[in-house]
């Protein structure tokens, strides 16, 4: 990986600032079993400050901000400053800090693979931002990372610790609609490629890390934008378009209902027999073109239970489930039923009870002390993740696909093996 120097600004940033901040010992040091000390607090570091990385700083009473990380220098000073911490241009050297406890991870899609895995090496607990990975074998490595190291590992899949997307997913888990016959929902874009002229770097911004596994390219506003120039979360180097970025929350709560979270789907195919052909975005315009065009051969999935899923009209962060005996929607914390009588039948012994949690930081922090598995722990991050890139790979390929959700690899199907993760340059490769 290459290495950005620290700046004279950076370099007081990490060794100055420390010198103010009280010490924290780290989560599990003190206190009592189930109640921590005063002192006992979780030191936590943010790698990747931008837009996401601050709707994510409110952290539990029992959390402290240690250290920030981002290749824009000025951004992450500023953020340093505001929030009494130190900062950092290289994540590697937060992660040497010992009072750092967990990390969060708020870089864009290209860049949630290494440093999670790095965290997890470094003994370091983990929450990183949805959609866990760029591909399906980056997913599968930062499983194996957080076993190999036993770290807690929470992915940022907010809505498992919503009431009203459990309440609905639990009445489909439960069996109250009967044979569940299919399920319906929203169907997301792919993503889209870019060519754009060059625009002068900011200045702080370390660009080619930025880039970092990817071919660099000239730096432009509407690449470095995460959203709605269209930003990068719409271009195939650096994510998987809406259908990871929103397709992460709604195809996660199929995954929940339907009870495969270990697991996943046998076949994956689009409704027409045809190649995506990614439009090519050149000059700035709105993000409807590329979305629609990468969005018109709706996919299908089939599970091994029989159950179909459906790319159409479903919510975008849920779905419709739809069986013998009623209907579930389930979509942006809420849900209904028909017959609305579904929603008061009580669970019976031995119907199978979905976990609770209403905080999904606070579920990754109790987790951290008590060393259990959080709700959306790595493993679910990565099956949710994995259903979004196959309904990508289909399109793109144009054809049905054969899945062995064990072995993580394409039946018969050299082509769309190779697939299964992306090129990268010298110095980002995936460690082991």
């Amino acid at each position: 990986m290459a290495v950005s120097k620290l700046t004279r600004r950076e370099f007081l940033a990490t060794g100055g600032a420390g010198l103010a901040l009280p010490f924290f010992v780290p989560a599990g040091a003190l206190g009592a079993e189930g109640k921590p000390g005063a002192n006992d607090r979780i030191g936590v570091g943010y790698i990747g400050v931008g837009r996401r990385g601050l709707q994510l700083m409110g952290l539990p009473k029992d959390g402290q901000i240690v250290a920030v990380c981002d290749v824009n220098a000025m951004r992450a000073e500023a953020v340093a400053s505001m929030k009494k911490c130190r900062a950092y241009g290289d994540y590697r050297k937060m992660l040497e800090q010992p009072d750092l406890d967990a990390v969060i991870i708020a870089t864009p899609d290209h860049w949630h693979a290494l440093p999670s895995i790095h965290a997890c090496e470094a003994g370091k607990d983990v929450y990183t931002e949805k959609p866990l990975s760029l591909t399906i074998r980056e997913g599968r490595a930062m499983v194996e990372a957080a076993r190999r190291h036993g770290r807690v590992f929470q992915t940022g899949s907010q809505r498992r610790s919503m009431k009203h997307h459990r309440l609905g997913c639990q009445i489909v888990r439960a069996g109250h609609l009967g044979r569940l016959l299919t399920v319906i929902a929203h169907n997301y874009p792919s993503p889209w490629q870019c060519v754009l002229p060059e625009q002068p770097v900011p200045k702080g911004l370390d660009w080619d890390t930025w880039c970092g596994q990817t071919v660099p390219r000239p730096y432009h506003a509407d690449i470095y934008a995460p959203r709605g120039k269209p930003g990068w979360i719409s271009f195939a180097p650096y994510s998987g378009g809406e259908m990871t970025g929103n397709g992460s929350h709604g195809l996660d709560q199929i995954q929940w209902a339907l009870g495969t979270d270990d697991t996943g789907p046998i076949e994956i195919w689009p409704e027409r027999e045809e190649p995506l052909r990614p439009p090519v975005y050149k000059a700035p315009e709105s993000t409807a073109r590329g979305d629609r065009l990468c969005s018109q051969n709706r996919v299908r999935y089939r599970y091994a239970n029989g159950v179909t899923v459906k790319l159409d009209t479903g919510p975008v962060a849920g779905a419709v489930f739809i069986g013998e005996q009623g209907k579930v929607v389930v979509d942006h914390n809420r849900f209904t039923c028909d017959p609305p009588g579904l929603a008061d039948e009580p669970l019976k012994d031995g119907e199978p009870r979905l976990e609770i949690s209403d905080d999904h930081f606070r579920n990754w922090f109790d987790c951290i002390k008590s060393r259990a598995r959080p709700i959306a722990d790595v493993e679910i991050g990565h099956r949710s993740a994995t259903i979004c890139h196959l309904a990508n790979l289909a399109r793109l390929l144009g054809r049905k696909l054969r899945w062995d959700p064990k072995r993580e690899t394409f039946v018969g199907d050299d082509e769309a093996n190779r697939l299964l993760d992306r090129p990268r340059r010298k110095g980002y490769e995936l460690p082991g």
